[in-house]
């Protein structure tokens, strides 16, 4: 179908998308709240609310420590088992344990440890700050010189990838990158990049913060070595919940984190004063788990599986550029720039708007007067209006009345009274 700036289109695509009656499975209590900002939190799925309370009232107030014997105790090996899924991995390849920032500190010190000769990390500048701020931090904690390199954006947009592929060389232990950088949404080859990690011998770790659940992964084909993302994105598990960890079946024997809980160990439940790491992926885990938050996060994941990320990703694809295609057409000629790349092939689910009014515009968006819509994206220094696109319950009619509206707030003015 051809696209056009007319309501009529937008009706048509949600008449016809397959994906449609998934948006009735989320808590929407604000008919006139357009919601633009699921790759920061996403909504709360409805199966949610049930299973919090059959997790406090039946397991917690009724079985109490009787819980761990129902199967509580392996949850983290289950929900990581589902996330596999969602990246083509095998189930025994992933865990949900901790933040990511745990997570990738993990991983960094197991990484730079295998490979002791060398003393070279890479990352690009588009990375998210607590990525650089993790590197930077296992590299102090280690105290060998290990010296981070950061390839650069000539754009603010991308990163060239010839230019990272000239930055990988001898001296590289690790490659740490994010898959869909966050203000852009510029997505990397992964399959090609990590190819020539491994071509220079380095180790690569990649964050999946911003693409699981809306990106098609295959973590195995690609010979992924290592990979952290959180879940409270796209995989809709709720504010703060637990992220999760891959590590390569061939590499959990092989790297050894320098967390050593006694969820690490081999037998947990010996309470052996020596620890000795288990031999599979829980070794990459710390402490206990945060039991409720990991209970919040099944029932999304569940229909997010249902769902299907082909589907999801097929549907993304088509309201990112019908976004592109209005901001083209309204926003453009009030001076925004497309912040996100154009090709579809290289970008996730959201999309960046740039205008040197940004911060402004984003108030006047969340704040307006009745009866106008509240569009709730968000501004990332030092221009971007940042709107994410999740495609379970976000509609084309949404879309297209988020870019009206943007028009409407720059044509009338009305950030002005906004503070900078």
């Amino acid at each position: 179908m051809k696209l056009t700036t007319d309501a009529d289109f937008a009706y048509q695509m949600d008449a016809g998308d397959v994906l449609a009656p998934f948006r009735e499975r989320f808590v929407i209590t604000d008919p006139n709240l357009i919601y633009l900002d699921g790759n920061s939190l996403g909504r709360l799925p409805r199966p949610t609310i049930p299973a919090m309370a059959d997790a406090i009232e039946r397991g917690w107030g009724d079985r109490l420590i009787r819980l761990w014997n129902d199967g509580w105790i392996d949850t983290p090996r289950v929900l990581g088992s589902k996330i596999a899924q969602l990246i083509g991995a095998q189930p025994d390849e992933v865990v949900v344990t901790d933040s990511t920032s745990i997570n990738l500190f993990k991983l960094v010190v197991a990484a730079l440890r295998a490979r002791p000769e060398r003393l070279k990390m890479v990352s690009d500048r588009l990375n998210f700050p607590t990525d650089l701020y993790v590197l930077e931090g296992a590299s102090d904690l280690l105290g060998r010189g290990h010296r981070l390199e950061l390839v650069d954006s000539q754009d603010s947009i991308t990163i060239p990838e010839h230019d990272l592929q000239a930055a990988m060389d001898e001296q590289t232990a690790l490659v740490s990158l994010t898959h869909v950088a966050y203000r852009s949404a510029f997505m990397y080859d992964m399959a090609q990049v990590t190819t020539w990690a491994h071509q220079a011998g380095a180790l690569i770790l990649w964050d999946l913060s911003h693409s699981v659940g809306v990106v098609p992964l295959a973590l195995n084909d690609w010979d992924v070595d290592l990979a952290v993302g959180c879940t409270y994105k796209y995989l809709n598990g709720g504010p703060g919940s637990p992220a999760f960890l891959y590590v390569r079946r061939d590499l959990q024997r092989e790297l050894m984190q320098p967390i050593w809980g006694w969820f690490a160990a081999r037998e947990p439940f010996a309470f052996e004063l020596e620890f000795e790491p288990a031999q599979d992926i829980d070794r990459f885990r710390a402490g206990t788990a945060p039991m409720l938050s990991m209970k919040a996060l099944e029932p999304a994941l569940d229909l997010l599986l249902e769902a299907g990320v082909d589907q999801v990703r097929a549907k993304s694809e088509q309201q990112t550029e019908y976004l592109i295609y209005l901001a083209d057409r309204w926003l453009v000629p009030l001076g925004f720039t497309l912040g996100s790349p154009g090709e579809v092939e290289r970008r996730g689910s959201h999309v960046s708007l740039r205008h040197p009014e940004a911060q402004r515009i984003s108030e006047a968006l969340i704040e307006p007067t009745p009866p106008a819509p509240r569009i709730i994206g968000d501004f990332r220094p030092p221009d971007n209006i940042r709107l994410g696109i999740a495609p379970l319950y976000n509609s084309f009619d949404e879309i297209r009345r988020a870019v009206a509206r943007i028009r409407a707030v720059v044509e009338d003015r009305l950030y002005q009274d906004c503070s900078k």
